[in-house]
């Protein structure tokens, strides 16, 4: 079983894929020495357990990571303790962020969890093993002011069907607060009539479906790329956001984040706007000029789809600037 070979999806043997597959990777030594169980184990808790590719990937990376560490040291899988997954975190704070440690931590805990109900190993050496404390009140997303927002909509030439798709897409984020995974796995059907509005239909993290209404804007912009690309044919379950080809013309083929991020930092930079612009900026853009306007954050919860009203507030800026007024209150 040394050196056996798990697939993850497609991709290249040996590497780890980004979006929505797994190249192939050989099960750990310090795993595949314990047996066919505990490797079979090991395969389900990616395969099986982790459903969110993102979540895969980012996991995978820790846990591979950890074990090589394990494997340098001839740590056998009984062997591994407390201490010794302490000492590994405490090494990896030396050159990590606290968010990267609490991740790889969370990794690692979760593995052991697994392996410990599939009766691999008797107990989790993770479990009590703590990580960097980090406690986050602002979020580090970068936000554009409104007027930038309406710049960078305003520059794009929508001319052609490409400048018509890309408005229509980063209106989409701005206006529904939209991460760009769910915009891209919007199908025609996801943009629909509801009486005399129309909605847009968000695939977001965990499998939920989530339904907003479509801001004004974003259905102008959103009506023009379709009735540019011809869309009255598209099945209803096609993608929304599609690739152009080198003639300029509409494809088949849906769009990734890649893509998204790709054009993203080029209209930014087009319109004279940070680098730091990412496809993220729109969400935390749109939250903003929500709240700027009198929105509430259980309103802004709500449209954002979010768990719990503090991860709305970390795309909370209105707060970020100090006025002149205020630094004038120092009296000295």
């Amino acid at each position: 079983m040394d050196g056996e070979i798990v697939a993850f999806g497609g991709g290249n043997p040996g590497v780890l894929s980004g979006g929505e597959g797994y190249a192939a990777l050989p099960v750990p030594a310090v795993i595949a020495r314990e047996g066919e169980r505990a490797a079979q184990r090991f395969i389900e808790f990616f395969t099986a357990n982790i459903r969110n590719p993102n979540t895969r990937m980012a996991y995978a990376r820790a846990v591979y990571q950890f074990m090589a560490w394990a494997e340098e040291r001839r740590l056998p899988l009984e062997r591994l303790n407390p201490i010794f997954i302490s000492v590994y975190i405490e090494q990896l704070q030396g050159h990590m962020a606290p968010p990267s440690v609490k991740q790889h931590l969370a990794a690692i805990r979760m593995l052991f969890d697994y392996l410990v109900i599939g009766q691999v190993v008797p107990h989790n050496p993770a479990a009590s093993v703590r990580g960097p404390k980090h406690v986050v009140k602002k979020g580090k997303t970068p936000v554009l002011k409104a007027s930038q927002a309406r710049q960078l909509l305003d520059s794009i030439d929508t001319s052609s069907i490409v400048g018509l798709r890309d408005r229509a897409i980063i209106a989409t984020m701005v206006y529904s607060f939209a991460r760009v995974g769910a915009v891209v796995a919007m199908n025609k059907e996801d943009y629909f009539q509801n009486g005399k509005r129309w909605w847009l239909r968000l695939h977001e993290k965990g499998g939920k479906r989530h339904e907003v209404p479509a801001h004004h804007n974003a259905e102008a912009y959103l009506d023009a790329y379709l009735e540019a690309a011809n869309s009255e044919n598209w099945p209803k379950k096609t993608p929304l956001f599609r690739t152009i080809s080198r003639e300029r013309a509409i494809t088949e083929a849906r769009m990734t984040r890649t893509d998204v991020l790709r054009m993203v930092k080029r209209r930014a930079e087009d319109a004279g706007l940070p680098d730091t612009t990412c496809c993220h900026t729109f969400r935390a853009t749109g939250i903003t000029a929500y709240l700027e306007n009198g929105g509430t954050i259980e309103n802004a919860q709500a449209i954002a789809a979010h768990e719990s009203p503090r991860t709305t507030k970390l795309y909370d800026r209105t707060s970020d600037e100090i006025t002149l007024d205020e630094i004038e209150r120092i009296l000295i």
